[in-house]
């Protein structure tokens, strides 16, 4: 079974950071890919980061060298570090996993950045 809650959203100034977390009751181990999406009002959900269970990282153009995305496998817990945020960053962000040729979602975190 896989459950993914997510933590760490919340408001924030411009300029300033945040560091999601997306943990599982079980081991994230088993995931060939985790990541985050985000869905901001009146938008498609994007991609923002992903990584496999080899380590391989991928981010969208608007985030990189702002976020930063890890994972730990003795905590199965998934990890988005954000970093000089942007009101453009505020979003409903949401963790993925893909196990056994299904999709997973977590319930989602709002981040709201100030200007």
């Amino acid at each position: 079974q896989v459950q993914l809650v997510e933590s760490g959203g919340g408001l924030v100034q411009a300029g300033g950071s945040l560091r999601l977390s997306c943990a599982d009751s079980g081991s994230i181990f088993r995931f060939n890919v985790m990541g985050w999406y985000r869905q901001a009002p009146g938008k498609q959900r994007e991609l923002v980061a992903q990584i496999t269970r080899a380590g391989t990282t991928n981010y969208a153009d608007s985030v990189k060298g702002r976020f930063t995305i890890s994972r730990s496998d003795a905590k199965n817990t998934l990890y988005l570090q954000m970093n000089s945020l942007k009101p453009e960053d505020t979003a409903v962000y949401y963790c993925y996993s893909l196990y056994g040729g299904n999709t997973y979602w977590g319930q989602g975190t709002q981040v709201t950045v100030s200007s």
